[in-house]
């Protein structure tokens, strides 16, 4: 309920942990109200936001991003309609704008006025939002499995095992046109977290042909090579702005620095 999301968000202190506190309970709720929907029966939560609700990930994300498991069983406008009526029941006021056109469908749920209320801005119509991503037409390969979470609400969701996450992270850096620290910073942890992973090299490959990648293919023996040489071209500082806004603990950037990142890609080699 609303009330309890401003309750929330009053107990923390400072800009930016108001702020990824009012984002993350909001996701939750959101993604509670697709589960009672039936929607994980044929969908796959992917991205940050599913690392930090399955294992933690010492940042906050912006973003709910999915994949479709199931093709043509997604009536995203109904979907989208049912969020935003049942985030009016909750006492928000929310509107939904979503698009359907493209491959990955997507939507922003607003809510005006809603930092100003949580104490957060000062400006009464300042807007607030979160954007939720559904890929209609994802690659091949991924293995999936059922979590059950308990993060502001029980949950319960499909989502891509460890290593099929990892051939996502992977995939954004080799392809994103702009650097984007928050996937930089995600490397590190992957690597640091766990010892010896290896990506899931089919899915990897399959998300890499289906984006036209125009370069060899990785392979078990050669994606550290092509990670290491991505990374090592970074513009450090610039990418430690992206994230740092949205770190549990700036001070973690001192650990995964760019010459730490490389020596963990390189450690497994």
């Amino acid at each position: 309920m609303k009330t309890y999301c401003l309750e929330l968000t009053s107990r923390k202190q400072g800009y930016n942990e108001k702020l990824n506190t009012l984002r993350e309970y909001l996701q939750a709720y959101i993604l509670r109200i697709m589960h009672d929907e039936g929607f994980f029966r044929f969908a796959v939560f992917v991205g940050g936001t599913a690392l930090r609700f399955l294992y933690d990930l010492p940042r906050f994300s912006e973003d709910l991003d999915f994949s479709l498991k199931d093709k043509g069983a997604l009536d995203f406008a109904a979907l989208m309609k049912k969020v935003d009526n049942e985030l009016k029941l909750a006492g928000y006021e929310a509107s939904v704008l979503g698009d359907t056109q493209k491959t990955i469908n997507n939507a922003w749920v607003k809510f005006p006025g809603l930092m100003y209320e949580a104490g957060i801005s000062a400006l009464k119509l300042q807007n607030f939002s979160i954007k939720i991503e559904i890929d209609t037409n994802p690659p091949e390969g991924a293995i999936l499995k059922t979590d059950i979470v308990n993060k502001y609400f029980p949950l319960s969701f499909l989502s891509y095992d460890t290593a099929s996450l990892f051939a996502g992270k992977l995939h954004a850096i080799l392809t994103r046109k702009y650097t984007k620290g928050r996937d930089l910073f995600d490397l590190g942890w992957y690597l640091s977290k766990w010892k010896g992973l290896s990506p899931n090299i089919h899915l990897l490959r399959n998300a890499l042909t289906q984006t036209k990648w125009v370069g060899t293919l990785p392979t078990e023996n050669t994606w550290r090579e092509l990670i290491y040489e991505t990374i090592a071209n970074v513009e450090w500082n610039k990418a430690k702005e992206d994230v740092l806004n949205f770190l549990e603990n700036p001070k973690d950037l001192e650990i995964f620095s760019q010459e730490n990142v490389l020596a963990l890609v390189r450690a497994g080699a």
